[in-house]
């Protein structure tokens, strides 16, 4: 996909399915398959994964033609952020305002979502050029929080990352965010360690349900 594509590929699908484990490079693909099911399109590994961009250029080659990205979390230098893009990543996700890594992204015409918490965090973020502002932890604050973001800084395309579960899903894009990253709520290390993928592909349902 181009940039503008992926951008709304992911405004219009709303959540990011985020992985961040330690295991064996098949068990990734399998928990990608069992999210598919379950109807998420936009899957982030971080590197904080074990081999990473190895898992990533994989997941690539094997879903390729079909829709679904699969992007890179958790990138904090402008090399990782280029390894990652040779690697065939659809987005960069930072969990920190990073300007030197959103402007290596837009150079190479990769999406990027760059982390912040405060509202001038996340406005030099997109002022820098991020195509998404990751506001982390949403946790904290939590829609109530975007809501009064939003006020003064209406444009800003926020993505909360961090607490957000099928209960409170809908809350945080009726607060105004285009797009969720839902991790550990989904995806969890438990889960995935015990390859449950039915369950898996049953959460991701009933996150869709949630905010459809």
């Amino acid at each position: 996909m181009l940039n503008d594509e992926v951008k709304e590929f992911i405004k219009s699908e709303k959540i990011i399915a985020v992985i961040r484990a330690d295991l064996k490079q098949e068990l990734f693909f399998k928990a990608v398959h069992a999210l598919f099911e379950g109807g998420i399109r936009c899957i982030e590994i971080t590197m904080t994964t074990p081999g990473a961009l190895t898992i990533i250029e994989s997941l690539k080659k094997e879903w390729k033609g079909k829709e679904i990205l699969i992007g890179t979390g958790t990138v904090l230098d402008t090399t990782t952020c280029r390894l990652s893009i040779l690697a065939g990543t659809d987005f960069i996700v930072t969990p920190t305002l990073l300007p030197e890594v959103i402007s290596t992204a837009k150079n190479y015409g990769v999406v990027s979502m760059c982390g912040g918490f405060t509202p001038t965090e996340l406005f030099q973020a997109w002022q820098s050029g991020a195509d998404f502002v990751k506001l982390f932890p949403a946790s904290v604050g939590g829609p109530e929080y975007i809501k009064a973001v939003l006020g003064p800084l209406p444009h800003l395309p926020i993505v909360p990352t961090g607490g957000i579960h099928h209960e409170n899903a809908r809350k945080f894009l009726e607060a105004g965010a285009v797009a969720l990253g839902v991790g550990g709520n989904l995806a969890n290390k438990n889960l995935l360690a015990s390859e449950n993928y039915k369950l898996i592909t049953e959460t991701a349902q009933l996150y869709k349900s949630a905010i459809s």
